[in-house]
């Protein structure tokens, strides 16, 4: 399928979840060495996570620790501990258009806000009858790359 009017150009990040983001970080920044770039907490999706960062520049992988609020409430960014998978995409709009037309389905919401505050959306996990292709039980982050991963990736 040559006629995409977009491109992925990598991996922008890895989401994993867990009960408690204080053991993520003792794995993943104190032994593993990522840095913490920030933090987004956010009622409405459930979530206290740490930004994390794997490398330097345009080619650097956000990797974002998260532990639910509630560990009662949905979603539940715990139960599955590698929540999602993010994707640089250099026409975020082109591409939800694109493959929404051509069977995917995206998760409800559309394009917004990220927490690391590009423009994202999300294949949903799983597919249906209307839209017969989905992430096969993995939730997929698209997002908008900036200029500069555009020219560093593209």
């Amino acid at each position: 399928m040559s006629d995409k009017p977009f491109r992925i150009l990598g991996l922008q990040q890895i989401a994993i979840g867990g009960p408690d983001k204080g053991r993520l970080k003792a794995l993943w920044v104190d032994m593993l060495g990522l840095t913490v770039k920030g933090n987004y907490v956010s009622e409405r999706e459930n979530v206290d996570e740490d930004i994390c960062a794997l490398g330097t520049g345009p080619a650097a992988i956000e990797v974002d620790l998260m532990q639910p609020l509630d560990p009662d409430k949905r979603p539940a960014v715990h139960t599955t501990p590698l929540n999602h998978v993010g994707l640089w995409v250099d026409d975020l709009p082109a591409a939800l258009q694109w493959m929404s037309a051509h069977g995917v389905r995206f998760a409800p919401g559309g394009i917004r806000k990220g927490a690391a505050g590009h423009d994202i959306c999300f294949i949903h996990p799983k597919a249906n009858d209307e839209f017969p292709l989905g992430g096969e039980g993995v939730l997929i982050e698209l997002v908008q790359a900036p200029p500069e991963v555009i020219a560093a990736l593209g």
